[in-house]
């Protein structure tokens, strides 16, 4: 190893396994998934990871970086390198498959779960939906909408780690944004999908997932939001019904 090169510790295996540690050229502007593409391609091809677009549009290359789990396509090695020293493993809170490769089935599922999907009752006979862009429900709904699955908020969630059924971050945002959209026929199956014991109330406000969200969302301030229209709903009665 020379003096120029970074001392890599990479996760290999599955639930079980080690960190194996490799020596990889030092670069200028050289970002996480570089060293990680740099590893498979030229000292171990069996590394097991994914990636796509390399441009933070797909989200698919989040790892867990020096404990922090980020978009490496984005992450320069220079803003987070300890000394000559990086630690890369897979996301926490998610099955691993193999290496830094981890299954996203249950993330998933979790959406489908807040029932974060969008239903609406008009047919292509119909004239377009009209949404007033201005509108509050509009204004709440772009706030969260931008959010690509990259499962960076659920990864970095301390309620996820000590309760996994927890539906947790991206499935609660995504709800909160169908929530807001007026032409949403699933309000109140919506409503109650999350407002049980794995829903928002399981939420601590910690912020962990606003914090290292990539794309600046606030999970923390949807899912708040939910809390406060849950509430509002069991007291006074939802406009869509009883819950």
């Amino acid at each position: 190893m020379s003096n120029t090169d970074l001392k890599v510790k990479v996760w290999r295996g599955a639930q079980e396994g080690e960190f194996v540690e490799y020596a990889v050229p030092r670069n200028p502007n050289q970002t996480v998934l570089d060293v990680v593409t740099y590893i498979q391609r030229k000292l171990d091809p069996t590394l097991s990871y994914r990636f796509a677009c390399r441009v933070g549009m797909c989200g698919s290359c989040a790892m867990t970086v020096n404990g922090v789990a980020r978009w490496t396509c984005r992450t320069h090695v220079s803003q987070i390198v300890q000394g000559d020293s990086l630690e890369i493993a897979p996301l926490n809170n998610l099955p691993v498959i193999k290496d830094l490769a981890t299954d996203m089935r249950e993330f998933f599922n979790k959406w489908k779960g807040a029932v974060g999907f969008f239903k609406g009752d008009k047919t292509r006979h119909d004239d377009f939906a009209k949404v007033e862009p201005e509108s509050n429900e509009r204004q709440l709904a772009n706030a969260g909408i931008e959010c690509i699955g990259c499962g960076v908020c659920y990864s970095s969630c301390e309620v996820v780690e000590k309760r996994p059924n927890y539906l947790g971050p991206a499935a609660l945002n995504r709800a909160w944004t169908l929530t807001n959209d007026v032409r949403d026929v699933q309000q109140l199956d919506r409503l109650r999908a999350i407002a049980g014991d794995e829903g928002c109330h399981a939420c601590h406000t910690q912020g962990s997932c606003t914090e290292r969200c990539p794309k600046k969302l606030e999970p923390t301030a949807s899912i708040a939001g939910l809390k406060k229209l849950v509430a509002r709903a069991a007291v006074r009665g939802s406009k869509w019904g009883k819950l």
